[in-house]
């Protein structure tokens, strides 16, 4: 009798029942007896701001471009369909190739240093020695200057007056043409690339090999393994994925590389333009009252899809290392 009792309590009382077949949400008993029900918009009211703001400032300007690209639109002029003559002209464009060199060539001399460089410096700036948080707020604070200030810091000091031209002079090297010379002008802003992202890269590889086991380490000095050998077995493959990843950053921030080349080569971009770089182009063609819009977009897709291409080709080479 009582466990039939008690059964029928249990089966009468509303909230235990769950709720009524076709009501919406799924209800919370509060502490007081009342029941709250959450609506299924809920999760969207709370992501409604987000998604304004992507949508506004990422979807949008996205799909124009991808629309423009394909039409003869200019700043003041809405322009007409044209297919693919914007992209036709670009095969016989000689900046656009030029661009493309140099933002390659970008690609392939900033990558591998930023990949490395910031790896060994988060190995000397993780032991725990007195002072060592000063060198890793001197070495992260790059990072956080404006690139203005840092580039124009660097045109001070590489131009035919700066110091260290003044500084090669007094030791009877002689003045170098760092900002004259086509190849030393875009050596210079990648090194100029290199040491502002020294400290971003550290900062995550520092994270990284916080996960490292120390008795990987331990294990393998009882083997008999020096520091290098430790280095090249046991932490470089536990933050290969790291290195993937920061890779793939560098990569495609390299690929769009901008202020550094601008501030250091000019609107020109260098003698003879010859160190102008792909969105060095798509500013000086798409901006102005009688701007091409329609055909930096186009040159603007092209630098999409390389860096889809890039991130996709290191994703792939990582995926071939797992298998």
């Amino acid at each position: 009798m009582k466990t039939s009792t008690a059964s029928e309590a249990i089966s009468s009382d509303p909230a235990a029942s769950g709720p009524a077949p076709g009501s919406s949400g799924s209800p919370e008993r509060r502490p007081g007896g009342a029941v709250r029900r959450h609506l299924p918009s809920s999760p969207w009211l709370f992501a409604a701001p987000g998604l304004l703001v992507v949508g506004a400032f990422v979807l949008y300007p996205f799909l124009s471009t991808l629309v423009n690209a394909f039409t003869d639109r200019r700043t003041l002029v809405p322009g007409q369909f044209v297919g693919l003559a914007n992209f036709r002209e670009l095969l016989g464009d000689e900046m656009f190739w030029i661009g493309l060199r140099n933002s390659t060539l970008y690609v392939l001399g900033v990558v591998p240093a930023l990949v490395i460089l910031p790896l060994l410096l988060a190995m000397l700036v993780r032991r725990h020695i007195p002072g060592i948080t000063f060198f890793r707020s001197a070495f992260y604070t790059p990072v956080v200057a404006s690139i203005v200030v840092v580039g124009l810091i660097w045109v001070w000091m590489l131009d035919d007056r700066g110091l260290v031209n003044a500084v090669l002079e007094a030791v009877g090297v002689g003045r170098i043409g760092f900002l004259s010379d086509q190849w030393l002008l875009l050596l210079s802003a990648m090194a100029v690339t290199v040491w502002k992202g020294l400290g971003y890269y550290m900062i995550i590889y520092l994270a990284a090999l916080a996960d490292v086991p120390r008795e990987l380490h331990e294990a393998a000095a009882v083997d008999g393994a020096g520091p290098v050998r430790r280095f090249f077995s046991v932490t470089v493959p536990t933050v290969r994925s790291t290195m993937v990843l920061v890779g793939a950053l560098s990569a495609v921030a390299a690929f769009k590389v901008f202020s550094e080349v601008y501030l250091m080569a000019g609107p020109s971009g260098g003698p003879a333009g010859e160190d102008t770089t792909l969105v060095m182009l798509v500013q000086r063609v798409g901006t102005g009252l009688s701007g091409r819009v329609g055909y930096a977009s186009a040159i603007s897709v092209v630098v999409f899809v390389v860096t889809v291409a890039l991130m996709l080709l290191v994703l792939r080479a990582d995926r071939k290392e797992d298998a």
